[in-house]
Order: structure tokens, then sequence, then C-alpha cells
């Protein structure tokens, strides 16, 4: 588990809370807006546009980077509002304790029933695959990206890892590519952050990419598809 003592709590401008870590010397979301950022890059451009004009009851989401769970708990939230059926991995290094994580107060983003759900099954997500509700079961996978290993493939990727300049290992060919290959045809990846480097790994693996309005304080973001 992280060593929470090295971490602290901040408020985001969208009055939201994030962690900072000082070790890295990077935040876990945007100062500019934590939730409006997951709202945005992930909710908005991942999961929504995967499901727009379809009739979809069933999506399947891996997030690289669980952090504080915040991108987990407002797509528990949304599914379960609209009554898809959510299947949601998160591979997390550094595991937060919950103790830590109820002082980012996500408690009043989410539905009480959620975030009771949230607190009384975390610790259990992190060994094995755990129901949250009727409508959402998810895991939090302990170990490092490089060595996460699935026979499931994924509809979506969040991949919200720290930024290339605090964690480039996490951006290199050999870890998009490891991260790409549990995402189905057709399936989606969204990440806040565009790149030349990141569009030229994207097209060398076959994967269409987008160019897509960024959250607050950027002005693009990247969406590609699996063709």
């Amino acid at each position: 588990m992280e060593k929470e003592s090295k971490l602290s709590i901040i408020t985001t401008a969208d009055n939201s809370k994030t962690v900072y870590n000082p070790i890295i010397g990077e935040n876990y979301h945007s100062t500019h807006g934590a939730v409006e950022e997951s709202n945005h890059v992930f909710l908005n451009s991942g999961l929504r546009y995967f499901l727009a004009d379809k009739n979809i009851r069933d999506v399947s989401v891996l997030e690289v980077g669980f952090g504080t769970g915040l991108n987990f708990l407002l797509t528990a939230d949304f599914c379960t509002g609209t009554q898809i059926n959510l299947d949601y991995v998160g591979i997390e290094a550094f595991p937060l304790e919950f103790d830590f994580l109820e002082q980012t107060n996500y408690d009043e983003l989410v539905s009480q029933n959620t975030w009771s759900a949230y607190k009384k099954t975390y610790n259990h997500a992190l060994e094995r695959s755990i129901e949250l509700n009727d409508y959402c079961n998810y895991h939090i996978a302990y170990t490092e990206l490089i060595n996460f290993k699935s026979e499931q493939l994924f509809d979506i990727i969040y991949f919200d890892a720290f930024a290339s300049k605090k964690q480039p290992e996490m951006w290199t060919v050999d870890a998009i590519k490891h991260t790409v290959n549990f995402l189905k045809p057709q399936g989606i990846f969204v990440t806040y952050a565009i790149t030349g480097d990141l569009k030229r790994i994207m097209k060398s693996l076959g994967m269409k990419v987008e160019k897509a309005p960024g959250s607050a304080g950027k002005r693009e973001m990247l969406r590609a598809i699996k063709v």
C-alpha cells in the first residue's frame, strides 16, 4: 500500500479533492478540476462515447492507474443509475488505504449507496473481483501495469497514469502495446494526454487516433479506436 504519510489531500479548481504525491511531484488529478477531468476525459469521451447510439446493456472497463478510485466511482454511479452492467478492473501498483481515501470527500460526489458499498468492499476488491451492487463488479489489480495479466478483453480503457515526464515507463511502446492488447476490436482507449510520440505509438499498433477537446487546462486529449 502507498504510504499516505508522504501524500496530501488538495482542493482543485472545481472544489473537488485530489491527492498530491511529493515523491513523484505530481497530482492524481488535474488541479483545474478533479471531477471535471474525470467526467470529461473518461466518462464523456470514453464511456458515453462508446455507448452512444448503441443498445448496450453490458460494458467492461480497464483502468490503468486506479488511484483514488474517482473514475471508478463516477462510472459505477452512472452505470447503476442507467442499469448498465459494469465489469471494471483497475490496475494499481500502490493502492491507498481506505481511511486515507475518505478524506477526499468523494462520498459527496456519488450516491450514498455507491459510496457505502465501495467502503464495504474496497479491501476485498484488492484480492478478487467483487460485487459492488446488482449492476457492478470490480477488481483492483494490485500490480504494476507490465505485470498485469488477464484472459479478459475490455470495451474501454481509461489510461490515467501519471504524466510521461513524471512516469515515463508507463508511456513506452512496450507499456502502451501491453495495454492495448486487452482491448476488444472497436474498443475505445482514452487518456487526458496527447503527444506526438503517443499518436505515433497508437498508429503503429493499428489504432485509429482521434483528437478530442481536452478538459479544463488542456486544449486536446487522445481517443483511439482499435480497428
